[in-house]
């Protein structure tokens, strides 16, 4: 009841929608009719409509109705100019017909007038038009399909007919609804109505009757099973397949249900022994015809749909078929490609489509589903041991020569290379693939990765000289045309043979030592470098080293660097890789790449993750105890020189911001160098102690306050805001580390620490006098580049670290190597205290006057304060004798001294203030 209640009702609202859209059909025909006269008989139409429109600049008539009658006067200005060609019978016969009467809307846009209620009428035209047409007629073909099943329905409920019958009257009304479709086609509608073409009636009808062939072939055989699986398969998808057709001249959305059909068909047909082929070549058949249905109205959407349902079929049959046949997923693979290739991407352009930049995105669908077969070929250990690890290389190799053929499959080459990535990386996709790290254990659909086989080996030296002769030959073909697309070529032409050559080594070569895989690295040096030089002379203009050259030679690079790991122990490389840094700066004699710089300046960056690595440089059971003379001083050294000597080179050539990092890397390893000897002498040939002491700390500081310098000088020559601030940063970080670590944390006065045993050069050298002269150089260094906070917060916290560096030495001289709090104060070492601070503070005033700095003369002043209050108040009491007496002459003569000292200062002063006469 309630069903019929609502067919009911639909079926009211559909008969008076129809109603009310044949009278505006009979009025637009009417004016149309009107205005065919008025043009045809030679009156001048765009005079009304040209008043009109200055009425409108004169705000006397609405935009909205200024717009309308240009419109006419547009369309209208130009018959009129051909009906004065025309022959002089024409507006006879158009005078002799009756002029129909016009609607007010079109008298008024002849006449050059409007009503004010313009605008809102074209707004409920507009809603009206959405009710009327497009929602109208949707609604209809919906109901229709419907309609169709719920008949069905009825039937069997009612028991009125038999099945047969019933799907007999299906069907019939299947294929009534799509001749009615072609015959509107034909008749009434061959054109869709403007602005309604997502409600071409036509195409609804269509559609609603293929959904109903749809419905009656799967219910003949899933439901009554009066036709085999074979049949219902066949018929099915030849109904999807006619549907995708009809959609030649029915528009995208009835193609897409055809398509949606087409690949439902296999899981809608059950079968008790399925057959892969029949069903690939199914959807072979069905991708092909979609194709060329999509090529001939350049569909892109349509033929992306029909590339996912092909391969979500291809990736469900190797995931849930026990026993998968490899001829199956390369005939369907081969399929796909030739598809991309031969039907879509065919005949676009020829020479124009290669210089052409860009890519086309529906090429991204096939690209993923096919490397991931070639992924599950590869990594499954079912597959493998069926053989399917050849097969799904050649499956890569099919996707790059794809890639090749059809420039704009771009897609396709980064597919091939990420799985070639992935396969070799044993990266598996957490989608479809589980793993145990915990064990060790890597699944593809919970089975054990063939992690290697006999074939890993030689498919990998194919793929990668497949990438190399591809990569660059493409890189060269693209170089003057389309850099980006010559960029990516040229950049997977070294990323999969360098990860494909990495792995291979990790798991087959020797990692102490290996000259065979560091000859293969040699090689990829040359080839690269060669590449490289290939594409420059193929830009234009030529050599100028643009992203698919630095690719290159960046390839070329890191093939060296991986080349010295392979042949040499590690502290060789650390040190050649230092020297390496200067081939590139070498080179910008003869070439002018803007990324020779950059590649030396990847030298420092490679050194550096070396020594932070292992800071003992050759491993710390091989480091000798020699003090200064050990692999430090060349480990470090080395490097330090060639940086340095690769910044002279380059302020001769580029002249850049490379310039500037390598002298940034010459100081910072020159800095290192120093810190390191120092501490490997204090610690008696041990670097690495394990945990944080303070010798560590003081390299880390030397470290922060010399990197601040560096950005100093650097911003000095390049001004940057990034380094301005980050000086600043850095040496604010540096104080800190000596306010909290130096003085209070690891301070040896309260952590009883051993100083060393060498006289000088201790901790008490390395943790507070180094530091004190970095921070007092930064300090006078920065002293009219920074703000003035900054160059006077350095230089009080050098006169700290110079006192406590002097009052600890004190200390050492009298405990010896440890110098803790809890072993007491002698009265000769007090007294010694006094004197030393004393002394300090004269040569802090002496400085401040000198350097012209308040802030030493005030720091000046506070040590003799407090040398002040330790004589009167610790001095007196806890001394005797002489070293009383002697401490409070020295507090007496030191203070008579600063008195004249100042006295003659202010003297001098004021006969400089004097003018002479």
């Amino acid at each position: 009841m309630f069903e019929s209640l609502i067919g009911a009702v639909v079926v009211v609202v559909l008969f008076v929608l129809v109603l009310r859209q044949q009278g505006r059909i009979s009025l637009i025909e009417r004016e149309l009719g009107a205005l065919r006269s008025l043009v045809l008989s030679g009156v001048n139409v765009a005079a009304p409509a040209a008043k009109a429109v200055e009425a409108a600049a004169n705000d006397s008539v609405p935009a909205d109705a200024a717009q309308a009658t240009t419109a006419i006067a547009d369309i209208a200005s130009p018959t009129v100019a051909e009906v004065a060609q025309a022959p002089a019978a024409a507006p006879e016969a158009a005078t002799s017909e009756p002029m129909p009467e016009l609607s007010a809307a079109a008298k008024a846009a002849l006449t050059g007038s409007a009503p004010a209620a313009t605008a809102k009428a074209a707004r409920q035209s507009e809603v009206e038009t959405a009710l009327g047409t497009r929602w109208a007629v949707w609604v209809g073909g919906i109901a229709l399909a419907l309609g169709g099943l719920f008949l069905i329905r009825y039937t069997i409920e009612a028991g009125i007919f038999g099945p047969e019958v019933r799907l007999a009257l299906a069907a019939l009304l299947g294929l009534v609804l799509i001749g009615g479709g072609e015959f509107i086609r034909r008749t009434g509608f061959k054109v869709p109505v403007e602005g309604v073409a997502g409600a071409y009636i036509p195409a609804i009808l269509t559609a609603a009757g293929a959904f109903i062939l749809f419905g009656t072939v799967y219910a003949a055989h899933a439901v009554y099973g009066f036709v085999g699986p074979a049949f219902a398969f066949t018929v099915l998808g030849a109904i999807g397949v006619a549907t995708i057709v009809a959609a030649l001249v029915h528009g995208q959305a009835l193609a897409g249900i055809g398509l949606v059909g087409s690949m439902a068909t296999p899981a809608l047909v059950s079968s008790q022994a399925p057959n892969p082929w029949a069903l690939f070549i199914y959807l072979a058949i069905v991708l092909a015809a979609t194709a060329v249905i999509a090529r001939m109205r350049d569909w892109k959407f349509l033929i992306a749909a029909a590339f996912f349902g092909t391969g979500a079929w291809t990736i469900a049959y190797m995931m849930a078929a026990p026993g998968t046949d490899l001829a199956v997923i390369l005939f369907i693979d081969a399929v796909t490609l030739a598809v991309l290739a031969f039907i879509w991407l065919g005949s676009r352009g020829g020479e124009a489509e290669t210089a052409t930049n860009g890519f086309d995105w529906p090429s991204i669908v096939p690209g993923v589903f096919v490397a991931f077969s070639a992924l599950g070929l590869s990594v499954d250990m079912t597959l493998v041991a069926a053989g399917g690890a050849l097969p799904g290389a050649l499956v890569l190799v099919a996707l790059v020569a794809t890639a090749l053929y059809r420039p704009r499959a771009l897609p396709l080459l980064h597919a091939a290379g990420v799985v070639s990535v992935m396969i070799y990386l044993g990266i598996i996709p957490p989608a479809t693939i589980g793993s145990d790290i915990s064990q060790g254990n890597i699944g593809f659909d919970g089975m054990p990765v063939a992690a290697g086989n006999p074939w890993t080996l030689h498919i990998g030296i194919g793929l990668g000289l497949v990438f190399i002769g591809a990569g660059f030959w493409a890189a060269r073909r693209f170089a003057a045309t389309v850099q980006v697309r010559a960029a990516c070529w040229a950049a997977w032409g070294v990323a999969a043979p360098l990860v494909i050559l990495l792995t291979l080594w990790l798991a087959y070569g020797n990692l102490d030592r290996d000259f065979a895989y560091a000859a293969v690295a040699a090689l990829l040096v040359v080839a690269f470098a060669a590449g490289g030089e290939g594409i420059a002379r193929a830009e234009q203009p030529p050599l100028k080293g643009g992203v698919a050259v630095s690719f290159a030679l960046c390839g070329s690079a890191l093939a060296g660097l991986l080349m010295l790991h392979m042949a040499f122990g590690s502290g060789w490389t650390t040190l050649l890789a230092g020297v390496a840094a200067v081939v590139p700066a070498l080179a910008t004699r003869w070439r002018s790449y803007p990324v020779l710089g950059w590649i030396s300046v990847g030298a420092v960056v490679a050194v550096l993750g070396r020594v932070a690595f292992d800071p003992t440089i050759v491993g710390a059971e091989f480091l000798t105890k020699t003090p200064v003379f050990n692999w430090l001083l060349p480990g470090y050294g080395v490097p330090a020189l060639a940086f340095g000597f690769a910044a002279w080179q380059l302020a001769r050539t580029t002249n850049g911001r490379p310039r500037l990092a390598m002298e940034a890397g010459a100081a910072l390893f020159a800095l290192l160098t120093i810190a390191m000897l120092v501490r490997h002498a204090m610690h008696g040939g041990i670097i690495d102690t394990g945990t944080v002491t303070l010798a560590e700390q003081a390299i880390y500081t030397l470290i922060a306050i010399g990197a601040g310098a560096i950005l100093v000088a650097i911003d000095m020559r390049s001004p940057s805001s990034v380094l301005r601030y980050g000086s600043m940063a850095a040496g604010v970080v540096s104080v800190v580390f000596i306010v909290f670590q130096h003085f209070l944390v690891l301070n040896p006065l309260f952590t009883d620490e051993s100083t060393g045993q060498i006289p000088v050069f201790n901790l008490l050298f390395l943790a507070y006098l180094l530091p004190a002269i970095a921070a007092g150089g930064l300090a006078l260094y920065a002293r009219d580049k920074r703000p003035p906070w900054y160059a006077q917060m350095l230089a009080v916290v050098a006169a700290l670290l110079v006192f406590a560096y002097a009052t600890l030495s004190v200390r050492r001289v009298f405990k010896g190597e440890f110098i803790g709090l809890w072993s007491g104060l002698g009265q000769l070492e007090t007294y010694t205290y006094s004197a030393l601070w004393l002394v300090i503070g004269v040569v802090l005033l002496t400085a401040g006057v000198w350097l012209k700095s308040q802030v030493l003369r005030i720091a000046s002043a506070a040590l003799i304060a407090i040398a002040v209050v330790k004589v009167f108040l610790f001095d007196m009491s806890e001394l005797e004798g002489v070293l009383r007496a002697l401490s409070f002459i020295g507090l007496g003569a030191v203070l008579i001294g600063i008195g004249l000292f100042y006295q003659r200062l202010l003297t001098r002063a004021a006969k400089e203030s004097v003018p002479e006469s």
